[in-house]
């Protein structure tokens, strides 16, 4: 029983939505990054801005539609988070300020992006609801399954409109094929009919 619950934990573990990114920033620059969430989601990020002085370095997290959903200025380290309302693409943008008088240095920027059941407090939870080590890692694995459960429906029914849509575009290919061959089979024969009366008419044949 025991073999098997470190299976399951270990092959979950495999689907965790965590990524971890480090990357240097270009004095008054900006870099940005996007990530496409499907809807009620929730969505948690930790980052770290390396020190230079007389600089800052400032976020902004938006929509497709370019709502505001966090920022934050003069940042060197924290967390955000937010809860997706609809199944879109997000933008989290770092910008770096410079003075006009400075020369400026590039500044390390490290992001660690979680959502869905990795954003989640667990241990929060399980303080509030007086449980177990075992009832609060159990309660996660639930969690995480039917998030699993989720993500294989999303993939079937993406999958069952792709298959529509490819044969929606083969009938309509099929239907234009036959329909290009008719044209050219009438224009083929338009011409034929009208060369044939051309030559009699110069009476070049009978």
């Amino acid at each position: 029983m025991a073999a098997k619950t470190l299976l399951l934990v270990a092959f979950l573990s495999l689907l965790i939505n965590v990524r971890a990114i480090r990357w240097y920033l270009e004095p008054n620059s900006e870099k940005c990054l996007k990530e496409e969430v499907q809807a009620n989601v929730l969505v948690s990020g930790e980052y770290d801005v390396s020190v230079a002085h007389g600089q800052s370095v400032n976020y902004v997290v938006r929509d497709s539609k370019g709502h505001i959903l966090s920022k934050n200025e003069d940042l060197s380290h924290g967390k955000f988070s937010f809860v997706t309302e609809n199944h879109d693409t997000f933008q989290i943008c770092f910008t770096s300020i410079v003075p006009p008088h400075m020369r400026g240095t590039k500044q390390e920027i490290s992001l660690n992006l979680k959502r869905g059941i990795e954003a989640k407090s667990y241990e929060g939870i399980g303080e509030a609801a007086q449980l177990k080590p075992m009832e609060v890692e159990l309660k996660r694995l639930e969690d995480l399954s039917e998030a699993i459960v989720q993500d294989f429906s999303r993939m079937r029914k993406s999958e069952e409109e792709m298959r529509d849509t490819n044969e929606s575009t083969n009938s309509r290919v099929l239907y234009f094929s036959i329909f290009s061959m008719c044209c050219l089979l009438g224009l083929a024969t338009w011409q034929v009919l009208y060369l044939r009366r051309f030559f009699k008419a110069k009476k070049l044949i009978e």
